[in-house]
């Protein structure tokens, strides 16, 4: 992109909460040549995130977590999802070490080695925010009960799921937040790389 394909008129922080949203008036580059009439867009910003979906090849178990999300409130199976574990990278923090951080924080997990999945936009319509997916390998031998921290409201339970059955709950729907969607299918097609890289002797 060049400097004159895109030119912000106007700039506006409406609220700062946990989320800060901003309102910007603009212009961008038309397909057809010269640019658009002027249009408003509200986007919603936070930072980018790390994500990492836990394997532990030599049972070949899948470690998620399972908490309350407000924005499937109204969904028919209710608002608890079943997710990988995240977390917001702040200032300072890389991707990777907030993935071995929110490991251990949400599913008391150490990360013994990482893998890029992908690096995408999490909602490119209304957030500038990008997601750093991971895999991440574990012993997930002691893996469960409940997690979190208290003074950010967490209410965090880990689920211990045979790769193949995680994979299924993919496929069928049932998990349908978008990290762990991404990571499961990356990872249905990816698993006996991953079992040949991290062999269960090692």
């Amino acid at each position: 992109m060049r400097p004159e394909d895109l030119d912000i008129l106007e700039q506006e922080v409406c609220y700062q909460g946990f989320y800060r949203l901003e309102r910007l008036r603009l212009r961008h580059r038309l397909f057809a040549g010269g640019m658009s009439p002027p249009i408003e867009r509200e986007v919603i910003e936070k930072g980018d995130v790390a994500a990492v979906l836990l394997y532990d090849p030599q049972r070949d178990e899948v470690v998620m977590i399972e908490q309350f999300r407000i924005g499937a409130r109204n969904d028919p199976r209710g608002p608890w999802l079943l997710e990988v574990v995240a977390g917001l990278i702040e200032p300072g923090e890389t991707a990777d070490g907030v993935a071995r951080r929110e490991a251990m924080e949400e599913a008391g997990c150490v990360v013994i080695d990482l893998l890029p999945i992908s690096s995408f936009y999490t909602s490119p319509a209304k957030t500038s925010q990008r997601t750093h997916l991971y895999v991440g390998r574990i012993d997930s031998t002691a893996a469960g009960g409940i997690h979190g921290l208290v003074d950010e409201g967490e209410d965090i339970r880990v689920v211990c799921l045979p790769a193949e059955q995680a994979i299924a709950l993919a496929e069928q729907g049932q998990t349908d937040s978008a990290w762990p969607l991404i990571a499961l299918l990356w990872f249905h097609r990816h698993r006996e790389e991953l079992r040949q890289r991290w062999p269960a002797e090692a």
